[in-house]
């Protein structure tokens, strides 16, 4: 029987050791000090992160270094289309080990492109790591602007970081005062609407998937689903760049929560698929 979120090979909670990388990172830094240790050790030429420019926009980026990884930490809840820079990546700068880093959809969609190149001839195999990140749901970025700006009354030019945790959208600032919430509730209406049709919260396909869901504040939660994510990140625990510690398996916070929203969120949006598909509506299930 399939898990509850995805096959896996084992599931962990790892923070990074590196105090730089943890100043701006969201929870333990997993994604970033990834990048970093295999840009630094030869597993890596190159990676496709999110980056963010004026207005606390995201963009895709092809990060080669330490100082353009770090410059991308934090999680943007707009979506970023990395996928539409792969073929830069090998193409452009002769990358022959890729990092890519997305959301649920999109690493279906690059697993999809792996398996049915097309248009992607001679780019699937440049991938050398796929990195998914736990996603409930997604803003589309005027979206976010009006909830940012509207409703927390920050200047999008003016925004560090954002997190959603504890019902809330946690909005820092660069000035470094207090962050400003929005209940959850108050942003459904600004959702994305195509992930209301999305059946995957943990990234089920990545070589491995992380996400604050599961572990203490200031940790992630490691899910590692395949070999090739497996010798990754036992490298870098040998190596001394990330401390790790068992997940709850049995807590009401640990692994009984990330299962439930996983489940939540395949047996709400099946019935959405259910609803759209009575209408007549194209979904892509």
């Amino acid at each position: 029987m399939t898990k509850p979120v995805g096959e896996y090979i084992s599931i962990i909670a790892a923070r990074s050791t590196d105090k730089e990388i943890l100043e701006r990172s969201q929870d333990g830094g997993i994604v970033t000090a990834a990048y970093i240790y295999g840009l630094e050790n030869g597993l890596l030429d190159g990676a496709i992160v999110a980056d963010t420019t004026k207005g606390f926009k995201p963009v895709p980026k092809i990060a080669r270094t330490r100082a353009e990884i770090l410059s991308a930490r934090g999680t943007k809840y707009s979506l970023s289309p990395n996928m539409s820079v792969v073929k830069d990546a090998v193409k452009e700068y002769a990358l022959e080990k890729v990092g890519f880093v997305g959301t649920p959809c999109q690493i279906i969609a690059m697993r999809k492109m792996m398996q049915y190149p097309a248009a992607f001839r001679q780019t699937a195999g440049n991938i050398g790591l796929i990195i998914g990140i736990f996603c409930m749901e997604n803003f589309p970025y005027n979206a976010m602007k009006t909830l940012i700006e509207q409703y927390a009354r920050i200047d999008m030019d003016d925004v560090l970081k954002t997190d959603i945790g504890k019902g809330k959208l946690f909005v820092y600032k660069k000035d470094g005062s207090e962050p400003v919430t929005i209940p959850i509730k108050e942003t459904v209406p600004f959702e994305q609407k195509s992930c209301h049709i999305c059946m995957d919260y943990t990234s089920e396909y990545a070589d491995f998937s992380t996400g604050s869901v599961g572990t203490p504040d200031g940790w992630s939660t490691v899910i590692i689903r395949n070999q090739r994510g497996k010798d990754f990140i036992d490298k870098m625990i040998a190596a001394g760049k990330l401390e790790t510690q068992p997940v709850d398996m049995e807590g009401k916070l640990g692994m009984p929560l990330l299962e439930k929203l996983s489940v939540d969120k395949k047996t709400k949006n099946a019935k959405e698929i259910e609803h759209r598909i009575e209408m007549g509506l194209p979904v892509p299930y």
